[in-house]
């Protein structure tokens, strides 16, 4: 019956199953019931990404994206809280049962960077960033996630009476973060109350990235690294390039950093146990070619999956720093900034999950076993206080990855598969806390 109903897509699809008999309508499959609405939902949806994406917004200032999602919310019926760490938006949709309750996340923000992609709805848009105007992107695919989840909300809604349960919609701010200390969107809502009283049992999130269309895409455990910025000032006496021995010789220190910390993530942790990634990115100081400076800045990373090689990692970092620093003369600062957690698939809702997803993707299958990622997402905060699924969703091919100005969601095709899988996942998840074979988290 998947393929009869399915099959006819879109509007013709919802139709002929909503004109069945409710013992008909029973009868149906949860997952063709899903595809079905997802089906006609998808002219929506991509008229919404198409939207968002010409109208991008940088971290914090996401105010036309937050109310084009609260005004669809509210005339969905749902209870909605806005303001939520500035620009944040909540959505509460109860069942018309008792039951669990499930939360949905989505990420809105654009980055700092000039589109290239040559779509007819590419963006224009420039933003104040560092100072400056700037060219703003939804180089990420924030603004699929965004319109996947308001097509999830527009299913449920409708399915409300048969819901044993609640969800909660959570459109969240702030994910890449502004310039300076992080701000966090996660954190932030986390510490204003998102939930109130209402927590979650668990929490999911979908993310697009370049690969097989409509395919999706997880491991259990760590999914995406821990993130810590590094910040080391060094300083020491400024010298002429030609008498090198009469200062500190601030280049050598700073090249000696850099190889030893590539010596630190190879050779002086466990690299069987996790991945861990530690690297100097950006190198300033001086701006002649005869002067070596009296002070110089690094910036740069650390990426891991486990707290314990974290610490290792970081303290072995700072050992090095101080001892290649005063071997040359000079002092150093080392600052670490703007901590993110790893995020972390639970192992059991990761397996509950699985059959769901499966059936979602269909004929472009998954892949539960992919390799942990050294990116970072904020969705950690969430991640590490709610049994957790964060999975990833093939668009196709585009000419270049995330954050990149060439980025885009290739078939949008795929943004229905999307929006298949949150819905399945949500009705999946709140049947088995209904017929007890997941359990209900405790509240802390």
């Amino acid at each position: 019956m998947l393929t009869g109903i399915a099959a006819l897509g879109g509007a013709a699809s919802l139709a002929l199953l909503m004109a069945m008999p409710a013992a008909a309508q029973s009868a149906v499959s949860l997952d063709e019931r899903a595809a079905a609405q997802a089906a006609a939902v998808q002219a929506d949806v991509v008229k919404w990404r198409r939207d968002i994406h010409q109208h991008p917004e940088l971290s914090e200032e996401e105010v036309r994206t937050a109310k084009l999602v609260a005004d669809h919310l509210r005339a969905l019926g749902l209870e909605v809280r806005t303001g939520i760490a500035k620009t944040g938006v909540v959505g509460i949709l109860r069942g018309g049962k008792p039951g669990g309750v499930v939360a949905l996340r989505a990420d809105m923000d654009a980055l700092p960077v000039e589109e290239q992609t040559g779509l007819p709805f590419a963006s224009k848009v420039k933003a104040m960033y560092d100072g400056k105007q700037t060219s703003v992107m939804h180089a990420c695919g924030h603004d699929a996630h965004v319109a996947m989840l308001m097509g999830t909300a527009k299913i449920l809604a409708g399915m409300k009476a048969d819901i044993a349960g609640t969800v909660i919609f959570v459109f969240q701010p702030s994910e890449e973060g502004t310039l300076g200390p992080r701000v966090s969107g996660a954190e932030l809502m986390i510490k204003e109350n998102l939930f109130g009283a209402l927590e979650p049992d668990a929490i999911f999130a979908i993310h697009v990235v370049p690969g097989e269309s409509g395919k999706l895409l997880w491991r259990s455990g760590g999914m995406y690294a821990a993130s810590d910025r590094i910040e080391i000032r060094l300083s020491g006496k400024q010298t002429h390039g030609a008498r090198p021995w009469d200062g500190t010789d601030m280049p050598a220190i700073a090249s000696g950093i850099v190889q030893d910390f590539a010596h630190i993530a190879s050779r002086q942790v466990n690299v069987t146990h996790a991945p861990t990634v530690l690297t100097i990115a950006a190198i300033n100081g001086g701006n002649r070619f005869n002067i070596i400076p009296e002070s110089m800045t690094l910036l740069g990373t650390l990426r891991t999956f486990d707290p314990e090689m974290r610490k290792l990692a970081m303290a072995k970092a700072e050992a090095s720093v101080a001892s290649i620093s005063a071997l040359y003369g000079g002092s150093a600062e080392f600052i670490w900034t703007a901590p993110t957690p790893a995020v972390i698939n639970d192992p059991k809702l990761t397996a509950a999950m699985t059959d769901a997803l499966r059936k979602a993707a269909g004929k472009a299958g998954i892949d539960n076993q992919i390799d942990p990622a050294t990116g970072s997402d904020d969705y950690s905060y969430f991640s590490r206080l709610y049994p957790s699924i964060y999975y990833n969703l093939g668009i196709g091919f585009p000419k270049g990855t995330n954050h990149s100005p060439f980025f885009d969601v290739v078939d949008e095709g795929a943004l229905e598969v999307g929006v298949r899988s949150q819905v399945l996942t949500t009705l999946t998840f709140l049947q088995k806390i209904q017929s007890g074979e997941l359990p209900r988290r405790k509240a802390k």
